[in-house]
């Protein structure tokens, strides 16, 4: 689990951040979501540490993240899986070196213990026979499925994606979708899910937070989001006349 407590994030010029506290939650798929410029990303950013708060608590497994020293911090993120926008992977290694990658920077293991996890990694995204094969020799949704591979690779307890379904087809982000909930229920990782998608706000979206102009201005599940009063909220999901005819078949 991880929780936020008031925290507030200002740059030189914008207050970006203002006193956000939320829960997210072990086992479940946590959606924030909101409009380009809201401060999701900055959000994201700064639970992982890549950006430092200005004021509040940053809480691990009730251990107080944005209080510890470099080395303790290293700690915790060795407990994070990251699954990167467009996958990032690196283009001179293959799949199955690419998910090595982590487990040779932060494990002793043997090569013949990496290879064995990276393989059964690449298997639980059901990715056969492409091991040898380079990034770009497969399709966007294989990339996305190697790059979960890689983030899963350390048996992390928390798994944040930052817009995973950019860039496929509708088709792929569905099963894009599916693996990400699988996992997150299968080892009960608190998975954080940064997305605009509402097809996955309505596919996996056991928790959903709606941040609005650097506010948590509302949070409930996906079937609650339906029947949110929320005029900000409302306008944004329901900005397309399929959204509106999904709300009128559930009301």
């Amino acid at each position: 689990m991880i929780e936020l407590k008031n925290i507030s994030k200002s740059f030189p010029d914008k207050l970006v951040l203002d006193n956000i506290s939320m829960c997210l939650e072990q086992g479940k798929t946590n959606l924030i979501i909101g409009q380009s410029g809201s401060g999701k990303t900055v959000l994201l950013k700064c639970i992982v540490g890549l950006e430092e708060v200005d004021k509040g608590e940053i809480i691990y497994d009730d251990v107080i993240f944005n209080h510890l020293d470099f080395k303790k911090k290293k700690d915790i993120r060795k407990k994070i899986g990251m699954l990167f926008q467009g996958g990032a992977l690196f283009d001179s290694l293959t799949v199955e070196e690419n998910v090595m990658f982590p487990l040779e920077m932060f494990t002793n293991q043997s090569v013949e213990e990496n290879l064995h996890r990276a393989n059964a990694c690449l298997k639980r995204v059901n990715i056969i026979n492409a091991n040898k094969k380079f990034p770009s020799e497969i399709s966007g949704g294989m990339k996305k499925r190697v790059a979960i591979a890689r983030a899963i690779a350390l048996q992390p307890r928390f798994l944040f994606c930052d817009e995973p379904n950019s860039g496929l087809d509708p088709k792929t982000s569905i099963l894009i979708d599916q693996l990400i909930k699988e996992i997150t229920e299968e080892y009960q990782i608190t998975t954080i899910v940064n997305t605009h998608d509402m097809n996955s706000v309505m596919e996996i979206g056991d928790k959903v937070i709606y941040i609005f102009q650097g506010k948590k201005a509302w949070e409930g599940s996906s079937t609650d989001i339906l029947q949110s009063d929320n005029k900000d909220l409302n306008d944004f999901i329901f900005a397309s006349n399929l959204a509106k005819k999904i709300k009128s078949f559930y009301s």
